[in-house]
């Protein structure tokens, strides 16, 4: 790889320190750079469950607000979470589209953890967001549209979210209308590989009654043969205040898409596609007062797949198409209420409980032949967890405050888990944050571990880490710079791996360990009123190397604004990228570094008319993140926004 080329992320972290002098007065733009990162005084709902600043959580979050996601003009949320949040890697096949089954992408891994794992949960409003039977998240599900920000909080979440948040979570927080009035916005673009991206979304607010409407339809030919992805989106939100201080939420969400995949360059695939529905609904009731807040809240969430994993095309191979389609029926439905309040000055307590229930059915039907319509049952199941938490959080004064939580969770297969975490944060002078935490994270076997397909084994035992963290921030200069270092150390242990046995099939087993250490830098400068940068690092040591988790990655973000137009560029490198590891004590380890620049940029047009475009790729890198999937190199996309 060119030398030169590594050195542009470099040169813009360098070149940081520039302007530190400039003062002006912050503008929108401004404050959109900024709102990349965490910001002191800001409230964030997902290291606590109530609305909480920042600065009183030993725990590390992240924060993307609405203005960033509408900047980034990609209809999925993953591709800009992989470039704004350190440590944070999505893995991917092409220009639109992560599919499921064999050759799907849209792993997130967290310091090493992967939710394709169900090691990192993805949270809707606080709901959890996973496939019943297999534990993970569907990525194609995360759409843009539904976000009115997203918190990522980095590191183990289990106190307050149980099983699957031992390594993080992604909490998508939905989107609202803050003033009376309504709004519609129209949002069409095309470009490379056929590509059409279109969404459009409606916002009421009359005095105490909400609402919200969005509709997607996006679809691509895809830079490979056999590589075609369709997918139709809708969300709908209804709220409304009952009083001044209660109110009601109730909020509906389906996409579906239709994919298809080659297979990779080395065992090509005929007929592998994807038909995948998945929907999620909520209620929740929800008290806000001086000292004390809460929610009563159900969701439930479902799928349906339908699946041809093809067959080889190899001239030698005697394959053919199969006869049979893999299908499943999945739900996960929950109940969750806690309450947040002062007992004493400088004190908040909050107590809750959940209750999950989640399964499904998986079976094959033969879709030709004598037997045509028959199905060969695998599996029907569903479990259940019942926990109950408390998360106590004591300030001392202006300098310090301390943070307790514990949740007892119990699983109806595999027992009872115990879960604490401990956190420190000390508020220095000049408005320097020390934080120190140390948080017990855990996942429980997955139904389709326990019980589908060879290798399942029923006595699978729960996944558990501890992480230990150090973290330093500080706004300087009026807060136009911020910087945050982190520190970290994972030690899990009890993970679920597939072991080899001699004249045996072979059996998932509690026998995996992973110690992983690194360190995570963000950075975010308003240089002046147009111009604004942010950049983020981070570095992942692991013992034992983890798919799909890069030892160095490195984003480097630039925005310039004036009133009519604005044009935001991005490079982002990763350096040793794990794209294949040995598997059952078979295979090699294979790595890949890459520099990919993007560049988006906006025109405002008329009152109600804006164009856009953006670019990606555009030093037409070679690379994989999925082995044997080559990714599209330069790619390009420009449309129009209606604004009424």
């Amino acid at each position: 790889m060119n030398k030169r080329i590594l050195t542009l992320p470099l040169l813009a972290l360098a070149c940081l320190p520039a302007a530190a002098q400039e003062q002006a007065a912050p503008t929108k733009a401004d404050t959109t750079a900024i709102s990349r990162h965490y910001d002191i005084g800001q409230v964030v709902v997902t290291g606590t469950r109530n609305e909480t600043d920042i600065r009183h959580l030993p725990l590390t979050v992240s924060i993307l607000g609405r203005e960033v996601i509408e900047q980034s003009l990609q209809p999925s949320l993953l591709p800009i979470l992989t470039e704004q949040i350190p440590g944070l890697f999505v893995t991917s096949r092409g220009i639109m589209g992560y599919g499921v089954s064999d050759g799907a992408a849209g792993g997130i891994s967290l310091r090493g953890l992967s939710g394709s794992s169900g090691r990192l949960m993805v949270l809707i409003d606080g709901h959890p967001q996973y496939m019943g039977l297999f534990g993970h998240p569907i990525a194609d599900a995360a759409q843009s549209l539904l976000a009115e920000r997203v918190e990522v909080l980095r590191g183990p979440a289990s106190v307050l979210y149980g099983s699957n948040a031992m390594g993080g979570v992604v909490n998508i927080v939905t989107r609202r209308m803050h003033q009376d009035g309504i709004r519609t916005d129209v949002r069409a673009g095309y470009g490379s590989y056929n590509t059409l991206e279109t969404e459009a979304t409606n916002r009421i607010r009359i005095r105490r009654f909400s609402s919200i409407a969005s509709f997607s339809y996006n679809r691509t030919d895809g830079h490979r043969p056999n590589l075609a992805f369709e997918q139709f989106g809708g969300y709908a939100k209804l709220g409304y205040d009952l009083t001044k201080n209660w109110n009601v939420r109730a909020d509906a969400n389906v996409t579906h898409f239709n994919a298809s995949q080659p297979g990779s360059l080395s065992e090509l695939l005929e007929d592998a596609d994807q038909r995948v529905t998945r929907g999620m609904a909520s209620f929740a009731l929800e008290n806000n007062y001086a000292n004390t807040s809460g929610a009563l809240s159900f969701f439930y969430n479902w799928g349906d797949h339908w699946i041809n994993d093809g067959y080889t095309i190899d001239p030698d191979d005697d394959s053919n198409p199969r006869d049979y389609r893999f299908i499943s029926h999945d739900q996960m439905m929950g109940i969750s209420a806690y309450q947040s309040g002062r007992l004493f000055r400088g004190n908040r307590l909050t107590a809750g409980i959940d209750w999950y229930r989640f399964g499904g059915e998986k079976w094959n039907k033969v879709i030709e032949g004598e037997q045509k319509g028959e199905r060969t049952d695998y599996v029907e199941k569903h479990n259940h967890e019942i926990a109950a938490y408390v998360d106590f959080r004591q300030n001392f004064g202006t300098w310090l405050t301390i943070d307790a939580g514990i949740r007892i969770d119990h699983h109806s297969h595999v027992g009872t888990e115990y879960i604490p975490a401990f956190g420190l944060a000390f508020h220095l002078p000049r408005a320097m944050e020390l934080k120190a935490s140390a948080a017990k994270g855990f996942r429980y076997p997955t139904l389709r571990e326990m019980y589908m397909f060879p290798p399942q084994n029923p006595d699978l035992r729960p996944e558990s880490l501890w992480n230990y963290e150090l973290a330093l921030s500080q706004p300087l200069h009026n807060g136009r710079f911020r910087y945050g270092v982190n520190l970290f150390h994972i030690h899990a242990k009890n993970l679920i791996v597939t072991v080899p046995r001699e004249g045996a099939t072979p059996l998932n087993q509690n026998t995996g360990t992973i110690r992983n250490t690194g360190a995570e830098a963000q950075i975010a400068w308003r240089i002046g009123s147009h111009w604004s940068i942010d950049a983020n690092y981070s570095f992942l040591h692991m013992e034992t190397p983890v798919l799909a988790a890069p030892e160095h990655k490195l984003y480097a973000g630039a925005l310039y604004t004036r009133p009519r137009w604005s044009v935001s560029t991005g490079i982002q490198y990763l350096g040793n990228l794990y794209t294949a590891v040995p598997s059952n004590g078979r295979g090699s380890t294979a790595t890949e570094d890459a520099v990919l620049w993007n560049l988006h940029a906006q025109f405002h047009a008329t009152r109600w008319l804006d164009l856009w475009a953006r670019g990606e790729n555009l030093l037409a890198q070679r690379y994989e993140i999925n082995a044997g999937y080559p990714m599209p190199r330069a790619t390009a996309l420009a449309g129009i926004r209606l604004n009424f």
